[in-house]
């Protein structure tokens, strides 16, 4: 048994001890292998251990590795989104997570109309309003949801985010309650479900699980430290 196999039966089972204490199974709970920056050879590695769902930051890296590996995996993708890139990407992947304001919505809504396509996304929230992050303040979330929803080829599926970095995952809690908070808002404001909570990595998947995550996206405690950044 290699050492990724290892890493990704002790993610797993720290999933299902999370869920468990939130009152869920295993099963509620996705992980989203992220294998940005990491060969293809690593990522069938992790194929054989039974992985299938993987996240990409890049269109250009899902157009290059998906060709090279097996046809039934998912594919996500978890970074921003360029305007010159939704026609490539949109027949490739299973969701878009960062979707992360009207216009590339719109965008997308339209490509995906010429497509003939009806793409799963999620909705990012910039909680703390970091000027480096990407994503809807809660504010104008709630401003625009009306409009989001008005774009009849997306199906919003909920939410995501990545809060401030903190070492201690615990202080990371409550960035993990408060978009529970606000996706349970948004249903109301909306009149829809919104399933899934993305949130959660490799430092502190556990706390966002028992906070509500139902995708936690796990790279480097998967694959081990990037020799590069994406």
């Amino acid at each position: 048994m290699s050492d990724l196999t290892d890493r990704l039966q002790e993610i797993r089972h720290r999933i299902a001890e999370a869920a468990q204490r939130s009152g869920r199974v295993a099963d509620a709970v996705d992980l989203l292998a992220v294998s940005k920056t990491y060969p293809v050879e690593v990522i069938q590695e992790a194929v054989e251990a039974g992985q299938v769902m993987f996240g990409e930051n890049r269109v250009q890296e899902i157009l290059l590795k998906q060709p090279q590996l097996p046809g039934r995996l998912q594919w996500h993708l978890i970074g921003p989104l360029q305007s010159n890139k939704v026609r490539k990407v949109l027949p490739l992947v299973q969701m878009i997570h960062a979707v992360d304001s009207v216009s590339i919505a719109q965008d997308i809504n339209r490509i995906a109309g010429e497509l003939g396509l009806h793409p799963k996304v999620l909705l990012e929230i910039n909680l703390a309003a970091e000027s480096s992050k990407h994503g809807f303040t809660p504010q104008v979330i709630r401003e625009q949801l009306e409009t989001l929803y008005g774009l009849d080829r997306l199906y919003i599926q909920g939410v995501m985010c990545i809060p401030p970095f903190d070492p201690v995952a615990e202080k990371t809690r409550k960035y993990f309650t408060q978009l529970r908070q606000i996706r349970d808002e948004l249903e109301k404001l909306g009149g829809a479900p919104l399933p899934v909570l993305s949130m959660g990595m490799s430092h502190d998947f556990d706390v966002a699980i028992e906070e509500g995550a139902t995708i936690v996206r796990v790279g480097s405690a998967i694959f081990g430290s990037r020799a590069a950044k994406a």
